[in-house]
């Protein structure tokens, strides 16, 4: 019986009925979705953001060169097809008649303005190294060299060039990728950074209309999209809900169509309750732990390993979250395309009694015992799954003679301590960018910048690194990034804990949601059951 009368409910929040305890109605005759996104962005500027919840606000929005179909699977976007030489370094892409929501032409030289303001270094964009495999890109990007020396050129209107230093496997997936959007350069040119406040424009299936900090956004439908005609939902809102056990709560009584994330100790019982609602899929992403090089006490590599070796991984995934999530012991989840899986360290096979007794012996070799304990501060996220499995890791290295305290800190808020470098040990997440085994490993690259939160440093592995982007073969570039990874593991600047899975809560009269390694879900393709 309650499964109908949510399913009625969130029908009527669907076709334009507003519920009780909604902060923004539906207009009549209009297809709303609202949406539990996570956290508030921190930007909606196409070349700025870096997490998920603004890539699902920004990607509904905007279209890059090529884009995703339901499955998540590389389809055409603005560009209708491509070309590259036979070396593979010289990409020529196609646009397809295409609009800006304000009738405005989309033009190659609007993807040639996204691509040199991302990585003009005013721009301040973290994502800038994804790009380095594009000529001049490092050094504009450092400010070594002007805009111009960017190897991406428009040959004419429709017609987009992009020269490349070494083969990239893996273009037509960061094609898609926000780092690849284009910017509407007649409007961030006569608005500067405020463009995304009042002037935003897309040429993608939504426009985004209003910004109601901590409240919600607002999206409708981009009439002037090339595919409008096959856009079902009018407006979508994004509600900025952390709280996933809340979240729950208002998708049940209808007042949300979708959450992006389930508590993972209530799957079991959800989907015995409402199990037409509950999406769980094999997600590419890596829940670790990294260690502040600057930190005195954590330079030893023996203490590193010693705080991994303790962690009991399986408790946490078995006991604990019990969401369907594995054991880490590598940065690079299975799964990926291209990857060569490194062997599990053999300790994760031992009796977690013998685990701890090593653990105890590298810390007293390391000149930390119960006379000298280790003392260390975990800053993590504040939400439920981290906040979970931060409170066992905290008793295990308390088992050791370590003395650990807890900072909790809101997503975005420690998310910039990681990139400011203020923190001893770091909570953090990692979603692949892009189905490669290099959208994990360019993480760790000396070179990354901010988003390397440990700031690890090895030339051998940098090199490992660069030797397989300038592989041809296969199988060869998989066991280079193979012994890359096993070195920087060896290493130990961080500890992977567990991989992830995908969680989603979605109305079952919400089609056009497709499973997929990447969790990416367009609205675009999702319609209303009549």
């Amino acid at each position: 019986m309650r499964a109908a009368v949510l399913i009625l409910a969130a029908m009527l929040v669907l076709v334009g009925c507003s519920p009780k305890g909604s902060t923004a109605a539906c207009a009549p005759a209009r297809t709303c979705l609202r949406m539990g996104n996570g956290a508030d962005p921190a930007t909606i500027d196409p070349q700025k953001i870096n997490g998920v919840e603004e890539d699902n606000i920004v990607g509904s929005a905007m279209m890059g060169l090529t884009t995703e179909d339901v499955n998540g699977n590389v389809i055409p976007g603005i560009a209708t097809r491509w070309e590259t030489s036979p070396d593979g370094l010289i990409w020529t892409f196609h646009l397809r008649d295409a609009k800006w929501s304000d009738g405005f032409p989309v033009t190659a030289d609007d993807f040639v303005f996204g691509l040199r303001r991302l990585l003009d270094p005013k721009t301040v964009a973290e994502y800038g190294y994804l790009l380095y495999f594009i000529r001049g890109a490092q050094a504009v990007n450092e400010g070594k060299a002007p805009l111009e020396a960017l190897g991406v050129m428009a040959l004419d209107a429709h017609t987009l060039q992009i020269k490349l230093l070494h083969p990239a496997p893996y273009l037509l997936q960061l094609t898609k990728h926000q780092t690849m959007y284009p910017a509407p350069r007649h409007i961030v040119e006569r608005y500067g950074e405020t463009w995304t406040k009042d002037h935003y424009v897309s040429d993608g299936p939504y426009v985004i209309q209003t910004w109601k900090l901590g409240d919600y956004i607002h999206a409708t439908k981009n009439p002037l999209f090339f595919d409008a005609n096959n856009v079902c939902i009018d407006d979508i809102y994004f509600y900025p809900i952390s709280d996933s056990i809340s979240a729950e709560r208002r998708v049940r009584r209808g007042e949300l169509d979708w959450n992006i994330d389930i508590q993972s100790n209530r799957i079991a019982r959800l989907r015995k309750e409402i199990p037409d609602y509950v999406h769980t899929n094999t997600w590419l992403g890596t829940t670790y732990i990294a260690f502040n090089a600057q930190v005195a006490s954590l330079k030893d590599k023996r203490v590193r390993h010693a705080l991994s070796m303790a962690i009991d991984r399986d408790f946490m995934t078995k006991k604990l979250l019990r969401g369907g999530q594995s054991s880490a012991y590598s940065f690079t989840p299975p799964g990926v395309a291209n990857y060569t899986p490194v062997q599990v360290p053999p300790w994760s096979s031992w009796p977690y009694e013998a685990r701890q007794a090593e653990a105890r012996r590298l810390l007293a070799a390391a000149g930390f015992g119960p006379g000298h304990p280790l003392k260390i501060e975990i800053t993590h996220r504040n939400t439920p799954d981290p906040s979970l499995i931060m409170s066992a890791i905290q008793s295990d290295w308390t088992s050791i003679g370590v003395q650990v305290s807890l900072a909790p800190e809101e997503g975005q808020i420690a998310y910039q301590s990681y990139r400011s470098r203020a923190f001893q040990i770091a909570d953090a997440g990692w979603i692949a960018d892009y189905n490669d085994p290099k959208s994990f490993l360019d993480q760790l690259q000396s070179k990354t910048g901010t988003m390397n939160y440990g700031d690890y440093n090895n030339p051998a592995y940098d090199s490992l690194l660069d030797q397989a982007d300038h592989e041809n073969d296969i199988a060869k570039r998989a066991a280079l990034l193979a012994r890359a990874e096993a070195l920087m593991l060896d290493d130990a600047p961080f500890v992977p804990i567990y991989f992830y899975v995908s969680k989603n809560l979605l109305n079952p009269n919400i089609t056009g949601f497709g499973p997929n390694i990447a969790d990416r879900h367009r609205i675009r393709w999702m319609c209303v059951k009549s």
